[in-house]
């Protein structure tokens, strides 16, 4: 059997590399996000604060996050998507480091607002690294392998972060995260491949596609999925540690073990939806619609089970079938998008899972304060509703998502698309 062509070798140590690289990037990412759910006892408690006040706390990360998704993939169209890649680790582990020395509430919102500001950029821009250096066949897969750092994040962070809570207070938890953001950001810095494939951002057709790209109602309905899939895991990810801890009594360091249960299968899932959705060729249909019926049962038996153990099964199932279509919803778009606009097409999606991010965390602590949890916990049902129904009227493969886009997207340039894609 001869040797492969260097130009595959050169293709599969890119494709390699750049895993590797947005793997650690997207692990610190969620981990700075997710110490804020880790230390919101301890916040609530220093600054008084009820648990809807809480709630604003993690919302004002989503609110500017979500503000800045479309802003992101403009500057990663722009500039390139290395370039702002590397400002959002810059800029966000400042910012995770300042919400250390956090004295009020009020501090700690314009913190965290600056916070998701800073981390808003960084979505689209790791889509549009991740396409510039994958073919279609391979890039669910990929993406699949990249976001399971999400779940990871959510293992290794309560295990490595509550006994540090526990030992130096909870503005260390900030200091130590933002100290691993600086490490990933030189990696990056030094060992990110060339593209693949170049595009010029800088041409009429795309500030024309900017104006295009979001006036197409099909965009919005892929975001509308994202945002029904971050209720649901943003939601369990924000209030369970607390349920664990107000309800049950568990002391902070025993619910982080207890939460990566969960996330472990949340992890497993995210890579198995890439790969079968790649598969599949699209086709999310196919995943969606029964994994989110399975999500909302396991949901409502979470909500009101009244053992621990039956509580941590049904949360587990709940998230694995919601991680299972975390890649099948960025399918089709990533396949069927023209590479000089990924920035901007995905930053649309992502705005949706971002809203859903904002929403979730104030309107479940609202109601598990005048309610129960249990009813804050049975709104997660909502969320698997909206994907599942949503992607009854969703392009199924790239030719027909392309034929819903707008006419200036039906063709992409020929010198902007890889050889695999030719």
């Amino acid at each position: 059997m001869s040797a492969p062509p260097p130009s595959t070798v050169r293709a599969r140590r890119t494709v390699r590399i750049t895993i590797v690289l947005l793997f650690a990037a997207w692990l610190v990412d969620y981990a700075d996000r997710l110490v804020i759910n880790l230390v919101l006892p301890s916040i609530g408690e220093e600054f008084d604060l009820g648990r809807g006040q809480q709630g604003l706390v993690v919302s004002a990360f989503f609110l500017a996050y979500a503000l800045c998704q479309i802003p992101g993939g403009l500057l990663a169209d722009r500039f390139g998507a290395r370039r702002v890649t590397s400002w959002a680790l810059l800029s966000w582990s400042v910012f995770t480091a300042l919400t250390g020395f956090a004295w009020s509430f009020a501090v700690l919102l314009i913190l965290r607002f600056a916070f998701g500001a800073a981390e808003g950029i960084f979505p689209p821009a790791s889509m549009k690294v991740l396409v510039e250096r994958t073919t279609p066949e391979e890039r669910m897969g990929a993406n699949g392998l990249i976001m399971s750092s999400n779940a990871l994040a959510a293992v290794v962070t309560p295990i490595a972060v509550a006994p540090l809570i526990a030992a130096f207070g909870w503005r260390s938890a900030f200091f130590s995260t933002a100290a691993l953001g600086v490490l990933v950001l030189m990696a990056v810095r030094r060992w990110l491949p060339a593209p693949l494939t170049r595009t010029d951002p800088d041409t009429p057709g795309d500030r024309h596609g900017l104006r295009a790209m979001l006036r197409e109602g099909v965009l919005w309905r892929f975001a509308l999925m994202l945002f029904g899939y971050s209720t649901i895991m943003w939601g369990l990810t924000t209030w369970i540690p607390s349920y664990l801890h107000d309800e049950r009594g568990i002391p902070l360091t025993s619910a982080g073990a207890l939460v990566a249960v969960p996330a472990l299968a949340s992890a497993a899932a995210t890579v198995a939806g890439g790969r079968l959705v790649d598969r599949l060729g699209g086709h999310h249909r196919t995943v969606l619609v029964p994994a989110m019926t399975v999500a909302a049962a396991a949901l409502l038996l979470m909500a009101h089970s009244a053992s621990l153990a039956g509580f941590l099964v049904f949360a587990t199932v709940a998230a694995c079938a919601a991680s299972l279509t975390y890649m099948p919803i960025f399918a089709v778009p990533l396949r069927g998008l023209d590479p000089r606009h990924v920035g901007i097409g995905s930053a649309v999606i992502v705005l949706g899972g971002q809203v859903g991010g904002m929403i979730a965390p104030p309107v479940m602590g609202v109601l598990a304060d005048t309610f129960s949890f249990q009813v804050a916990f049975a709104f997660l049902v909502l969320g698997a509703v909206i994907v599942a129904v949503t992607s009854l009227v969703t392009p199924q493969d790239a030719a027909s998502f392309r034929a819903a886009l707008g006419a200036s997207h039906h063709d992409p340039d020929p010198s902007s698309l890889t050889t695999e894609q030719k």
